[in-house]
């Protein structure tokens, strides 16, 4: 398939996964991981066994529509995703990736007027054409010059930047930011950004997409990045743990406004797969398991918990190595002062048996993505293998370094 993939795959021990149930992944010679990797997708764990029930009973019956007839599954994954989401966004469209949600969302603009687009340094929304122009990485951007036109980025966490982008075209902006920056290395914003953007782009007439592909549903500890500040967007961005980590689905919730012009021309925009049964399925699985176990709160529950004792003990290995330890509910990151580290580190978790994320817009930032679902045993692994790992690479930054468990 890729030779560079292979030469990837070795280089984190030539592992090859064949089953997961939960929080663990196993591989072909029988060894088992505590995933706290996949990029956001597993905030109910891995076969969760009612995201499975839905999707049995789907793959069992009508896995695939005709896409001429009415088909129920999908207006019943579109009640479940806007009983959750922020009030006011009503209407729904179903694709296969978060790539191709950050696509609609940008026709959903040109419908409204809006053909500027504005995003923030270092974000990440994708590798489609257009979704690669608002990802604000020159490495991933470089060999597929020239993207769209028209398509600004500023510094994110920076009103200021933003307004005076805004401020030169008014009513013609459409502008993507992220709740907490992902790739970026679990960037956070300051107290009150997304408000400030929420106004800025109310009075220059701009049309705000808020990214929760990899913040939303539960991932941050609340249901959305957005909640604290109450943000209602025009359009938000679904994605990764909608799949339930069964079946790929990704979803755009936007207001009827911004959705007015899809809902007079059904085949303006349209896919094969979209909103295909099986998938519609395991969306309304994941939302309906998050629902019963409260996952949402857990989430908050376990990042608090899971913080500060991850802070605490790189701490302790690395001491001014490490730059800072942050993150909000489950999207956990730890910042190196230098390159290096993060890598190795990222090696011998696996090596320890806990598979972990790197960040593709910043080499000096490990990300921990884990699952909700997590036990005491779980969590009490995760602390051991994290101190051996430590303990194992430190050496070679901090000649000096001590136990992570023993010293603040």
């Amino acid at each position: 398939m890729n030779k560079g993939r292979a030469t990837l795959g070795e280089m984190f021990g030539g592992h090859i996964e064949v089953a997961s149930q939960g929080a663990w992944v196993t591989t072909a010679e029988g060894r088992r991981f505590l995933n706290c990797g996949g990029y956001g997708v597993f905030l109910t764990g891995a076969r969760h066994p009612t995201v499975i029930r839905h999707v049995a009973e789907q793959l069992n019956t009508h896995p695939v529509a005709t896409r001429l007839f009415l088909e129920p599954q999908a207006a019943l994954a579109a009640e479940a995703l806007v009983s959750v989401a922020p009030p006011g966004l009503r209407r729904v469209h179903f694709a296969g990736s978060g790539a191709e949600a950050v696509e609609t969302a940008i026709k959903l603009g040109r419908t409204q007027g809006r053909h500027r687009l504005v995003a923030t340094e270092n974000g990440y929304h994708g590798k489609t054409m257009g979704a690669l122009s608002l990802t604000g990485s020159s490495v991933f951007q470089a060999p597929f010059q020239p993207l769209l036109p028209e398509t600004t980025h500023v510094r994110y966490g920076d009103a200021t930047a933003l307004e005076a982008v805004l401020a030169e075209s008014p009513g013609e902006c459409c502008v993507f930011v992220e709740p907490v920056q992902g790739e970026a290395g679990v960037v956070i914003p300051p107290a009150g950004y997304l408000r400030s953007v929420q106004e800025l782009c109310r009075t220059y007439g701009a049309f705000l997409v808020l990214d929760e592909i990899q913040t939303g549903l539960g991932r941050l500890g609340t249901w959305w990045g957005a909640d604290p500040e109450g943000i209602c967007p025009d359009v938000m961005l679904v994605g990764k743990g909608l799949s339930g980590g069964v079946v790929p689905v990704s979803a755009v919730v936007a207001t009827e406004e911004a959705f007015s012009v899809f809902d007079r021309d059904p085949y303006l925009h349209t896919s094969t797969f979209s909103g295909a049964p099986l998938a519609m399925a395991a969306a309304q699985g994941a939302i309906a398991a998050m629902k019963e176990e409260d996952l949402v709160g857990r989430a908050r529950e376990l990042g608090d918990e899971l913080l500060p004792e991850l802070r605490r003990i790189v701490r302790g290995h690395y001491g001014d190595t490490v730059r800072e330890v942050r993150g909000r509910g489950l999207l956990l990151g730890i910042e190196f002062a230098e390159p290096g580290p993060a890598g190795d580190l990222l090696i011998e978790l696996i090596m320890q048996g806990v598979i972990a994320n790197h960040s593709l817009n910043s080499h000096l930032v490990l990300r921990l993505t884990p699952p909700a679902v997590l036990s005491r045993s779980d969590v009490d692994f995760l602390y051991e293998a994290f101190d051996r790992a430590c303990r194992a690479q430190a050496v070679r930054y901090t000649p000096t370094a001590g136990s992570g468990r023993n010293n603040a």
